[in-house]
């Protein structure tokens, strides 16, 4: 007696790459009709980067101490605008209700988004990178490939908390008001302005667990040595591990329409 063996239809929520490159396609599709975004992208740490170097013209060494800090911390903040914004614009406008009624997992979503952003990152980062310490000069004692590895673990974790917190805004301007509440404590806290040691007890314990304090300790340790050190090694570890940890809580919290 001859058995007829029922085909298992394909699991939604199983990761699946082929779902995820061709969520990654169609939202680089859609970014190419939107050169506003593309410039606000690529250009506009560019851009910061060489109004700074000539606002401390009389002061190089200034720029060398702070250049490549920034040089992490501008793709963070493009990217979590520009990534929390296009999220919320999918799921106002009904696309995301759309796409996860179809055989397609949050995580492949999720993955699908952080690919396609996480291209622009590259693009973003390398042009920086390159503007910073080949025409604007920037004197850093290391690699600069470890400068351009620091600066695309800082965009694809600003890319990681924007697609996080679009889950939990209404609309594009509470998306932009995330930014105090998830952007400016790390910045002010991460190292930029002064030695974290120095701070209030309180306030370095809190910067010890923020991701910015690390991604501004790896600069620096590529601005001071020579070769990778076991504390750069770290430090871009903790980066990369908190952009996949924010990532994997951004697929458990999606939803498909915003209340």
């Amino acid at each position: 007696m001859s058995t007829t063996l029922t085909p298992t239809p394909p699991n939604p929520r199983a990761h699946n790459l082929s779902r995820t490159t061709a969520t990654a396609t169609r939202v680089l599709r859609q970014l190419t009709h939107d050169p506003r975004t593309i410039a606000l992208l690529i250009l506009i740490p560019c851009v910061m980067l060489f109004l700074l170097r000539y606002v401390f013209d009389g002061s190089p060494r200034t720029f060398d101490s702070i250049g490549a800090s920034l040089l992490g911390i501008f793709p963070l903040i493009t990217m979590f605008l520009v990534t929390s914004i296009a999220t919320l614009r999918e799921r106002t406008s009904g696309t995301l209700e759309r796409l996860l009624a179809m055989p397609l997992g949050k995580g492949d979503l999720i993955a699908g988004y952080a690919l396609a952003f996480g291209t622009l990152a590259i693009i973003q980062s390398a042009l920086a990178t390159g503007l910073a310490v080949w025409f604007l000069g920037l004197d850093v004692t290391g690699s600069p490939w470890l400068l351009l590895l620091v600066a695309l673990l800082d965009a694809l974790l600003g890319t990681a908390l924007g697609l996080f917190v679009s889950a939990f805004a209404a609309s594009e301007f509470q998306a932009v008001q995330f930014m105090p509440a998830v952007i400016f404590p790390q910045l002010l806290l991460c190292g930029l302005f002064t030695p974290r040691d120095n701070m209030h007890p309180a306030l370095e314990a809190i910067s010890d667990v923020l991701p910015m304090s690390y991604a501004v300790d790896g600069m620096n340790e590529v601005l001071r040595h020579t070769d990778m050190t076991a504390t750069f090694v770290r430090d871009a570890l903790i980066v990369a591990g908190c952009a996949l940890l924010v990532l994997v809580l951004g697929a458990a919290t999606l939803r498909r329409r915003t209340a």
